[in-house]
């Protein structure tokens, strides 16, 4: 006689029932699937890495800090970079002011270089994930993006962004917002990626739209924008 061996899956993948009889109790049925089910392997996969990040701290988490696409360099600020992001801002700040706050900030270049140390630290302490967007033939910074409100648990994650005014129109946030978002489903295994922007900004809502996220919905009267009125906040999500 030939047994056929059968693998029982155990939680979080087991199915709840309400019982009918007890409000509140609730009971788990466990799940059955044949050894050449061709989700097994898929389902067992996933389950561990689920428990793995769940037990672990984010901080010992390792994953590379730059990456590339076709034109660009993609990496986390170092000590020194505030220099390029000073000159970046400056030239960019007509550009910046009605959407970012920081823009309204009046700041010497010493303040710069210690917000990229800060964003650096974080970056290492897998708080908040910055990345600095750089041309791979000249090094010249084009843009800032990065990986931001990050619940580990998820995995899921904000993409924000900005353009260096000198490089716009050339397609670079869209090709880094691209290439972050493939880095964070490849080396964070994300689930969840937002990308959040003023309803009024056409060019910021396009990045998303033209990548294939869905617009979720809008935050009516969702937070200050830069003028001091209510703004209402877009929200665009893709899910893996």
């Amino acid at each position: 006689m030939k047994i056929q061996k059968r693998i029982f899956i155990q939680a979080p993948y087991l199915p709840k029932i309400r019982s009918r009889k007890k409000s509140g109790f609730t009971l788990f049925m466990p799940i059955e699937i044949k050894k050449n089910d061709t989700n097994l392997e898929t389902i067992l996969k996933d389950n561990e890495e689920s428990t793995r990040r769940h037990t672990m701290n984010p901080i010992l988490l390792d994953f590379p800090t730059e990456f590339t696409t076709d034109r660009l360099l993609i990496r986390m600020p170092m000590p020194g970079d505030g220099k390029a992001v000073y000159e970046s801002i400056n030239a960019s700040l007509n550009e910046l002011k009605p959407w970012m706050h920081f823009a309204h900030i009046d700041q010497t270049e010493d303040d710069v270089e210690a917000n990229i140390r800060g964003a650096h630290t974080k970056f290492l302490n897998r708080e908040d994930l910055r990345l600095l967007v750089f041309l791979k033939e000249t090094g010249e910074l084009v843009a800032s993006s990065g990986l931001h409100r990050i619940d580990w648990d998820v995995p899921k994650f904000e993409i924000g962004y900005w353009a260096d005014s000198r490089h716009s129109g050339k397609g670079y946030v869209t090709e880094a917002v691209q290439g972050i978002t493939e880095f964070a489903v490849n080396e964070l295994k994300a689930r969840r990626i937002e990308i959040r922007c003023d309803r009024r900004n056409k060019k910021s809502a396009a990045i998303p739209e033209r990548l294939g996220f869905t617009l979720e919905g809008i935050l009516r009267n969702e937070s200050l924008a830069t003028d001091s009125t209510l703004r209402d906040t877009c929200v665009y999500a893709k899910i893996f």
